[in-house]
């Protein structure tokens, strides 16, 4: 297991009060110091460069982006720069490929510890505290290396509405989530499914609020695990949001931290069984600093786990994805027959 990280993450500075804070960032640097007394290793990132993000962003967004370095910029309500935010966000989306190259020449499993998280940027938009989107420029920088078939799993409490946009005509990749719904940004809808060539190819799993570890291990093992072995990616990305955590005070939803490693339990032995075991997490949201250092420790103590082991299904009440498991059937039903039959 892989894990990149550095205290550069801390000099993206947003103003006081903001729940996207550089906190977040010495809670990362605190978890990598104990997996390094631990025996592991910390590997430093490198910055993406420009062919990369204009893989998924267009160069004049780059631009705009570039141009605030030195500065301190509000670029939409909730999003922010200050002087040192571009390096920054380019050393986000340069872990996130250091992520993906070390799942692919290790068949292993990795995990970036960045911010500013990236899921909601759009090709031309900064928003909801995102810069560039460095899972997207990961996903396209596997895709650059030669892969056919990459899929990204998000469960950040938000949708990943740029993640989303970016991929929404291309059947090369699997977008999942499963989110709270509804909520911020307002997209993530069930009959959100792809577009022209990649229809069928987005996956939503709109969750109500209050949704808890239950509800997500059934829609793991009912609609996720099905789709995602049937796509077979060679290359599994997470965007791992801590936000859905029952402590968040974003989210509305239930998440324990033992769900939380339930969940990255179930996406790490789906890359154990469709591609050898590569995986590239990097981080998204997570706004209570207590959960998130006990979902960042739980999260490495999963994926170092070699092979992941199986298990029991979650009990609990699950009344609130049981509304919704009928809905995503039949909107994926007709382009992957059979697949999700209950």
């Amino acid at each position: 297991m892989v894990l990149i990280g550095s205290e550069r993450f801390i000099e993206h500075q947003t103003p006081d009060g903001h729940p996207e804070q550089p906190a977040r960032a010495r809670v990362m640097l605190e978890v990598s110091r104990r997996w390094v007394e631990r025996g592991g290793a910390l590997t430093p990132p490198r910055p993406a460069t420009r062919a990369e993000l204009v893989q998924v962003h267009t160069p004049a967004y780059v631009d705009q982006i570039a141009a605030t370095a030195g500065h301190g910029v509000r670029l939409d309500p909730d999003t922010y720069t200050s002087t040192e935010s571009y390096t920054v966000a380019l050393h986000a989306a340069g872990a996130a490929i250091v992520a993906v190259e070390h799942a692919l020449a290790e068949s292993t499993s990795a995990i970036a510890f960045v911010r500013p998280p990236g899921h909601h940027a759009e090709q031309d938009r900064a928003m909801g505290f995102c810069l560039f989107n460095n899972v997207a420029v990961a996903a396209a920088s596997a895709r650059a290396a030669g892969l056919d078939r990459v899929a990204v799993l998000d469960y950040d409490v938000h949708h990943g509405n740029g993640t989303q946009w970016m991929f929404y005509d291309d059947p090369r990749v699997l977008y999942v989530s499963l989110h709270q719904y509804p909520f911020y940004p307002g997209t993530g809808a069930v009959t959100d499914v792809g577009r022209g060539d990649g229809i069928g190819f987005t996956l939503n799993v709109p969750l109500e609020a209050g949704a808890g570890d239950a509800d997500y291990d059934r829609a793991m093992r009912e609609l996720v695990g099905p789709v995602v072995t049937a796509f077979a990616p060679e290359l599994i990305l997470l965007s791992a949001g801590y936000d859905a955590h029952a402590r968040d005070p974003l989210g509305g939803m239930r998440l324990s931290t033992e769900g939380y490693a339930a969940v990255t339990a179930h996406v790490q032995r789906l890359a154990a069984s469709c591609c050898h075991g590569r995986l590239a997490a990097v981080t998204e949201g997570g706004y209570d600093l207590t959960a998130l250092d006990a979902c960042l420790e739980s999260t490495l103590t999963q994926l170092a786990e070699q092979p992941p082991a199986t298990a029991a299904a979650v009990t609990g009440d699950t009344s609130r994805i049981d509304r919704v498991i009928p809905a995503v059937r039949r909107a994926l039903e007709p382009y992957w027959p059979g697949v999700l039959a209950g």
